[in-house]
C-alpha cells in the first residue's frame, strides 16, 4: 500500500487560485514518495467551498465541504512531539491525536515543537511570526509540512520568508500568524490561554492572500 496523498483546495468566486502551488506539491511527493500519479483536475465553479483530494493507488477521490468563518484562532502547546510530516500523506493519526488535545483545552488547535523544543507547525495551521518588519517560519529542513499557504506567502513578501529556529520561551515576544490553503492568514490571538501580540501587517497579508496574478 502506497501514501495516500492529500490537498485542500480552496475554491473562490469559482476559481482555485492557489491550484498550481497545489499541483507542484502533489508532483514533488509523488515523485518522493513513489506514489502513481492519475490526471488530477480541481473542480471550478458554483460556491465557495473547501475541496479535498485524495490520491491513492492510482485513484481520485474528491469530497467537499463548507468553509468555517474564522477571524482569529487560539493555539495550545502539544506536550506530544511533532515526528516529521514534510508531505501531506493520509497517516497522520498521531497529529489528528494532538489536534483532539488541544481542542480539549478550548484551543482551536495545538501547536507542537521537536523534541528539542524547536517550534515547527500546528496541526492543521503552518505558523510563522514577525521580528520587526520580517517574517519568519520555523526551517522547513525542521520537518514541517511544505505548506502550500506558505509557498504563497513566499511569492506575496518581498525579499521572501526568512527560515529562524524559535523556541516556546521565545514566543511570547511574537506576533504570531497562521496560514493554511484552506482559510488564508489569520493572526493568532490566543497562545495557551493568554493574549498574543497582535499585527496590523498580518491583516494586511489576509487581504491580499487570494489575489494571485494569472491564476
Amino acid at each position: 500500500m502506497t501514501d495516500t496523498l492529500i490537498e485542500t483546495v480552496r475554491i473562490i468566486d469559482g476559481r482555485a487560485p492557489l491550484w498550481p502551488l497545489h499541483r507542484w506539491r502533489i508532483m514533488n511527493s509523488a515523485l518522493m514518495l513513489g506514489v502513481p500519479l492519475p490526471d488530477v483536475e480541481v473542480p471550478h465553479g458554483g460556491a465557495d467551498r473547501v475541496v479535498r483530494i485524495e490520491i491513492g493507488d492510482g485513484q481520485v477521490a474528491i469530497t467537499e465541504r463548507d468553509v468555517d468563518d474564522l477571524e482569529s484562532i487560539s493555539l495550545a502547546s502539544s506536550p506530544a512531539p511533532h515526528r516529521g510530516y514534510p508531505h501531506k500523506i493520509g497517516a497522520r493519526a498521531w497529529l489528528e491525536a494532538a489536534h483532539t488535545t488541544g481542542r480539549a483545552t478550548g484551543a482551536d488547535d495545538a501547536l507542537m515543537f521537536d523534541i528539542e523544543g524547536r517550534m515547527i507547525e500546528a496541526t492543521r495551521w503552518a505558523v510563522g511570526w514577525w521580528d520587526g518588519e520580517r517574517l519568519c517560519f520555523p526551517p522547513l529542513a525542521l520537518g514541517g509540512l511544505k505548506s502550500v499557504a506558505r509557498a504563497r506567502l513566499v511569492e506575496m513578501v518581498r525579499g521572501g520568508l526568512e527560515e529562524v529556529v524559535l523556541t516556546r520561551d521565545e514566543m511570547a515576544k511574537r506576533s504570531l500568524l497562521v496560514c493554511n490553503a484552506a482559510h488564508g492568514v489569520l493572526s493568532v490571538g490566543m497562545l495557551d490561554g493568554t493574549p498574543a501580540v497582535e499585527n496590523p501587517r498580518t491583516i494586511a497579508l489576509a487581504k491580499r492572500f487570494w489575489v494571485r496574478p494569472g491564476a
